[in-house]
Order: C-alpha cells, then sequence, then structure tokens
C-alpha cells in the first residue's frame, strides 16, 4: 500500500483529532498531508510516540487522540502495549505503518517481516479492537471505523511499501511545535 496516500486520507477523516507521530517517516508522511496546529511531531524520541498518546488521551479525555508511527519505532516500545491496555483509553488510536523495515538506518529487515504481528500483540494486551490493513480501501473503512467511539485503545497495522521516499520535513524546533500544540488546546506556552 502507498503510506503517503494512506495517510492523506487518515488526515483528511482526522475530524480535529491530536495526532501524535512517530519519529522519521510517519512525521514526513502527517507532514506532507498537511501541517496543522494540532500535529505534534516527536524528534529524537525513538520509542514514545504511543507513550506519549497515552499521557495525551488522559490529560485529554473529550478529544480523539491518533497516533501515527512506524513498526520499527513501535517494537522499540513494545511493552508500551501493555501500559495503554491497562490502562484503557477510550480515544486512542494507534496506526503503525510498518513496511517491514527499519527505513531511517537503512532498510534492514524489522521484526515485522520475519513475523512479529504487533496487531496479535495488542490484542493479547487487552486492546478493544486491533487488525492490519493491505490496501487503501481498507484505509477509508478504517477511517470511518475511527469516527465511532471505543470502548478502549484501538491498534491497526498497516501494511506500506518499503520505499524511501522524500522527505517532507515539519518543523524540527521542538519548542515551537509543543508551544504551537499547546495554543491549539487553548493552554499557555511553557
Amino acid at each position: 500500500m502507498d503510506r503517503r496516500a494512506a495517510v492523506k486520507k487518515l488526515m483528511d477523516a482526522r475530524d480535529g483529532a491530536l495526532v501524535i507521530t512517530g519519529l522519521g517517516s510517519p512525521s514526513y508522511d502527517v507532514h506532507a498531508a498537511g501541517d496543522c496546529d494540532n500535529n505534534y511531531y516527536l524528534w529524537g524520541a525513538m520509542g514514545s510516540a504511543a507513550l506519549t498518546g497515552l499521557g495525551l488521551a488522559q490529560a485529554q479525555p473529550a478529544k480523539r487522540i491518533m497516533v501515527i508511527t512506524g513498526d520499527g519505532e513501535q517494537l522499540m516500545a513494545f511493552g508500551s502495549l501493555a501500559t495503554i491496555a491497562v490502562a484503557q483509553p477510550k480515544n486512542l488510536d494507534i496506526i503503525v505503518l510498518d513496511n517491514q523495515h527499519f527505513g531511517e538506518t537503512g532498510m534492514q529487515d524489522s521484526h515485522t517481516g520475519m513475523g512479529i504481528d504487533i496487531s496479535k500483540n495488542a490484542a493479547a494486551c487487552g486492546f478493544a479492537q486491533t487488525g492490519v490493513l493491505t490496501d487503501l480501501q481498507q484505509v477509508d473503512e478504517l477511517c470511518n471505523t475511527l469516527r465511532r467511539p471505543s470502548n478502549g485503545p484501538r491498534l491497526f497495522v498497516l501494511k506500506i511499501e518499503a520505499l524511501n521516499l522524500p522527505r517532507s520535513l515539519p518543523p524540527r524546533d521542538p519548542t515551537f511545535i509543543k508551544n504551537r500544540f499547546r495554543a491549539h488546546l487553548g493552554l499557555e506556552p511553557c
């Protein structure tokens, strides 16, 4: 599946969701779909996207939170699935862009290319809904699913092509990103 087309569909259907991106390509993909004040790009925080999403979901229970991350980052934070499942936030959706490679470090095979299924692990931890998507029509269906309330966290793996696309670089100043995101939430800069 084309990663940029899939992410564009998700961003077009976000309905005001706050979006946290994982390091590298997921940030480029979300930025390529259109930079927004409610995008929070993580730089230099490998493995922290899902848990940052959990913290935001707990702090903003009336808002929908969408984490868009890669298989490499989610594998680095494998234990976060158990923590999120125990917390059971009803407003947290995690989308894993799985190209079965570590794209940012040279396209080495990742564990998902060797049989590890992140969605099955999330289900075993107790996520309310999980799944693996392999085409853009399924992403359209996912967009409809994400608009509906959930009884707990959801995680979906999108099997994408293993391509190293041109970078669409979002702002890289962490203070600017943080303050812009806080202003979107009506909070003072800190």
